[in-house]
């Protein structure tokens, strides 16, 4: 669960940190205190846009930090899948807002939003204030369904997932084949000429290398032979090194007899000597075999032009080439025999998508085994919220197409009045009425959900009186089994809070702060009273409260344990 909440110079917040405890968590406040710039600092670690209006004027960053508890093992997996592993059970968010970048970090490591944003949806939903409107789309209503039923569901929707991806890849592959004779024809000619081209090259693999190395050599054999001349001179024996290193040998020879450590050294003169003699040799050789050869270099470097303009067209290397030819012959090959590919091409689109439908209609059979369920559930989960005679049901249509998710549509119907035929959701429910759908729908996946954190935001719009009451109750019942942080204007459901923080705005000169501290019983009841009365908090008022907060009580000590 979410233990620690630390917010500095974001907005309105100046700093501000917050310790949250288990069950149900309300945050109340007057309009405009910064209720929304508290669940705001929660979406930065969802991954949420930044921008520099965020920060707190006169300040050079903002920064949102989120401590998690973490015991779920099934929560500790789905971590651990990332390459998270929480310290002593904990794990850090944090993501620090600069001028037109942001840092993020999962415990004090650098990460991508991405990956934070992973994280952070393993530990903590958040259901906005408008976020029940999502619930008209077919898409939401199917990925619900598919929520309630994920232990079957999750499973055969990754199998088709699967084979919706080879039956496009076979799809992709007939359309290539897919062309007319006289296309068909152009191909083939361009593909037998690209083939010819490089058969008549016939080239050899190393070819290019040895080719090189003998243009190198022919191109610059004039300087070779200039500066080979000049070395030969130079240890030459006739005035050269050779003569010179001849003539100090034997006058060496002339005094070794007389001490005893001169040998050593007339034996590393003798040793340079007969090396100097052998180079000599071998370059004498090289000289006269060294013949300049124009014919011989008009080929190389014509054959050198060849194979370079091959490359260009064909690969950098002779063996990228000749594999450029071999897919060549390949697909020349399926043209000549076109008629015979494009039929194998068909039949394993057949058999993809057979394969496909299968396995879509499987995922249906259970969606709709799980469609009665969810169906009961929501009419009681709805009925608990006040709507007294309700009538759901999930209709089922096929799509025209397949997708990654099936061949399913649905969409939810709903009839809140007696005698009225069921009509899909945006076409009856009001605001308030679809908040409360949302919510039960919430409550009914909660008990299936491993995020142990749930946030509501104003998740009373629309409602009042009884109803409000009912909602409160099923807030109470989600907060039994998840840490939920709710942040309302009703007191009905601030006074079923096991803990009560206050949201407030205070003006000091030209500065505006927010802060956010936890109330104790006597000031839950006077915000409980504000709540009720408004601006005037009479003794009749705070009666009313202290008794709200009393009854609230006792419904979560009787019907709650």
């Amino acid at each position: 669960m979410l233990v620690h909440l630390h917010v500095k110079n974001l907005a309105l917040i100046e700093e501000a940190e917050v310790e949250f405890g288990p069950g149900l968590n309300i945050l109340t406040g007057e309009t405009g205190a910064g209720k929304s710039i508290l669940l705001g600092s929660m979406q930065l670690i969802l991954g949420g846009k930044t921008s520099r209006n965020m920060i707190r004027e006169n300040a050079d960053y903002a920064l949102v930090e989120l401590l998690f508890q973490v015991e779920n093992p099934k929560v500790l997996k789905k971590l651990e899948a990332l390459e998270l592993y929480p310290e002593e059970g904990q794990i850090l968010l944090s993501r620090k807002i600069m001028d037109g970048r942001s840092i993020s970090k999962i415990n004090g490591e650098t990460c991508t939003v991405g990956q934070m944003k992973a994280a952070a949806a393993c530990l903590l939903d958040i259901h906005g204030q408008h976020e029940h409107q999502s619930l008209l789309y077919r898409d939401k209503q199917l990925e619900i369904l598919d929520s309630y039923g994920r232990e079957r569901i999750f499973p055969q929707k990754a199998f088709v997932e699967e084979e919706y991806r080879q039956y496009k890849k076979s799809l992709e592959e007939l359309n290539a084949l897919d062309i007319d004779e006289e296309q068909k024809n152009r191909e083939m000619a361009f593909l037998e000429f690209e083939i010819t081209e490089i058969e008549n090259a016939a080239l050899t693999t190393g070819e290019d290398e040895e080719l090189e190395r003998q243009y190198k050599k022919l191109s610059n054999s004039r300087k070779i032979m200039e500066v080979l001349q000049t070395v030969h001179a130079i240890t030459g024996y006739e005035n050269g090194a050779g003569d010179m290193t001849g003539t100090a040998l034997r006058e060496m020879t002339k005094v070794t007899q007389y001490d005893e450590e001169l040998e050593s050294l007339s034996q590393t003169l003798n040793e340079a000597d007969s090396l100097l003699n052998d180079f000599h040799r071998e370059l004498s050789s090289y000289l006269d075999d060294l013949v300049f050869d124009e014919e011989t270099f008009y080929q190389v470097e014509r054959r050198l032009d060849l194979i370079n303009n091959l490359k260009a067209k064909y690969g950098q290397e002779i063996a990228g080439i000749l594999s450029y030819r071999d897919k060549q012959i390949e697909k020349l090959e399926k043209l000549r025999k076109y008629e015979e590919y494009f039929q194998n091409a068909k039949e394993k689109v057949q058999r993809a998508e057979k394969k496909l439908e299968e396995a879509s209609y499987e995922l249906s059979k259970i969606r709709q085994e799980y469609k009665e369920q969810l169906e009961k559930k929501v009419v009681e989960g709805l009925k608990d919220l006040n709507f007294l005679d309700v009538d759901f049901a999930i209709r089922f249509d096929r799509r025209k197409n397949y997708t990654p998710n099936g061949f399913d549509d649905v969409e939810y119907e709903i009839s809140t009045n007696p005698g009225e035929t069921r009509k899909p959701l945006g076409q009856i429910v009001s605001g308030g009425e679809l908040s409360r759908i949302m919510l039960a729908l919430k409550a009914i996946l909660a008990d299936r959900d491993e995020v142990e954190t749930l946030i509501f935001d104003e998740i009373d719009t629309g409602i009042s009186g009884r109803t409000a009451q009912k909602v409160s109750e099923k807030m109470a019942v989600i907060g039994n089994h998840h840490q939920v942080l709710c942040i309302t204007h009703l007191p009905q459901i601030a006074a079923m809070a096991d803990t009560h923080f206050e949201i407030e705005k205070h003006v000091k000169g030209n500065e505006t702060t927010t802060q956010i501290h936890p109330l104790n019983e006597e000031d839950s009841v006077r915000e409980l009273a504000r709540l009720l009365g408004g601006a005037e908090i009479t003794s009749a008022v705070l009666e009313n409260a202290k008794e709200m907060k009393e009854l609230a009580q006792v419904h979560k000590n009787t019907r709650l344990k």
